[in-house]
């Protein structure tokens, strides 16, 4: 069944609230893993803006597989050319967000893997962290939590992480099936429990 979360925590989830985050706080965010690991719900929009990436982050690749057939799921990559020209007006939204379109056999895989490229600016990256937390219809169903530790200046990186799929009833696999993106997940990624990036994603399930 559906993960809840105590009254409490409900509550303290709600305490953060895009909307109600000034420029100067989304710009220097004070969130903190343990508050995003109370959240039961996703997010109602960004809590950070892409100002707060001072680590000059860039994800170049991003591979999901079944871990038993091997078979490559999604792939998508970018080129050096593409963070060059990404320069001027961005709409911070469409960056951060994307959208999945699964096959339903998706919901039946025991695990996937992922694999996620990625540069670092020149400043030293200590204790980089991404906290997932996975939702449909408003209700945690899961929660992921990796550590990649140091990341060295002007290096590219490989982040290679398993997933232990939720388990789900058949009725709820049909649940999910019948709502296409009404699985959400929110992507927090922390460099010494500071929140620099926060990503978000939207899932279908299709036949």
């Amino acid at each position: 069944s559906y993960s809840f979360c105590t009254l409490l925590d409900r509550e303290a989830a709600k305490m953060i609230s895009a909307k109600t985050l000034t420029q100067e706080e989304l710009d220097n965010p004070k969130i903190s893993p343990e508050q995003v690991l109370k959240f039961t719900g996703p997010t109602d929009g960004f809590l950070c803006s892409l100002a707060a990436n001072r680590y000059g982050i860039e994800f170049m690749s991003f591979k999901i597989r079944d871990i038993e057939s091997g078979a490559v799921l999604f792939q998508v990559e970018r080129g050096e050319e593409d963070v060059q020209n990404q320069g001027g007006a961005v709409d911070e939204t469409a960056a951060r967000t994307i959208q999945y379109d699964f096959p339903c056999e998706f919901l039946k895989y025991r695990t996937v893997g992922t694999k996620l490229v990625f540069t670092v600016g020149p400043k030293p990256v200590p204790n980089f962290r991404m906290i997932e937390r996975h939702y449909f219809r408003d209700r945690l169903i899961k929660s992921f939590d990796f550590n990649f530790g140091f990341c060295i200046p002007n290096s590219t990186n490989s982040w290679e992480a398993i997933y232990d799929m939720p388990k789900l009833t058949p009725e709820e696999q049909e649940d999910i099936m019948k709502h296409p993106f009404e699985t959400k997940s929110d992507s927090f990624y922390f460099v010494n429990n500071e929140l620099i990036m926060h990503n978000k994603a939207d899932y279908s399930y299709q036949a």
